[in-house]
């Protein structure tokens, strides 16, 4: 039998890195190496000092837990928000669909994940004690949730709103139009449109 011979010891290393990127598989990030490998130097240590940038200098707003390159994200920041309505979602991802969607016009609140006893996470995990805290502080008149359909965003959207409407808060959840079990960052803006101003109180 021949033995299969690698091309280079770079080459491989530099595509079994790239397929721990979500999405890809070992053909694309191959490609992508070797388009690496084609490109000029210079462009490709532009691209290694924007990945740097963005690991280094993007942090978490002190305020709703969303991405930002400062303590407080603009959103959080932006006077022309209404404060009073706060969307909860899963992911600083799911901020960025719902506000493709052009329909949301209050603040966010990041939970960093969803409450999951069969994976060890419980409320004390993920940032629900900040939520609660914002709620006794500002005193929102409303608190959304956008939480994806799974078993996990159900049981984190009932144990939270329980604990919110002791507090006198009133609590609403999106409209169950999103297919179950889907991610809100693969939904198109007008069903997620649909979804909020079609919510529907808890």
């Amino acid at each position: 039998m021949l033995k299969k011979q690698k091309p280079s010891v770079y080459l491989e290393r530099a595509t079994r890195e790239l397929v721990k990127l979500p999405g890809l598989g070992s053909r694309s990030a191959s490609r992508i190496a070797f388009h690496l490998l084609n490109l000029p130097s210079s462009e490709v240590e532009e691209l290694i000092r924007t990945i740097s940038d963005l690991k280094n200098n993007i942090v978490r707003c002190s305020v709703c837990g969303g991405i930002s390159d400062s303590d407080v994200c603009p959103l959080c920041t932006d006077s022309s928000r209404n404060s009073d309505m706060i969307c909860v979602v899963e992911d600083a991802r799911d901020i960025f669909a719902i506000e493709g969607a052009s329909v949301f016009n209050g603040v966010y609140h990041v939970l960093g994940g969803l409450i999951s006893p069969l994976d060890g996470i419980g409320p004390d995990e993920i940032n629900v004690k900040g939520l609660i805290e914002r709620c006794r502080n500002s005193k929102p008149q409303e608190i959304i949730f956008a939480l994806n359909s799974t078993i996990e965003g159900e049981a984190t959207t009932l144990y939270v709103s329980d604990i919110l409407e002791t507090l006198g808060v009133r609590v609403t959840r999106i409209a169950q139009g999103l297919p179950v079990g889907s991610d809100l960052e693969f939904v198109d803006g007008a069903t997620i449109a649909r979804s909020i101003e079609g919510r529907v109180r808890i």
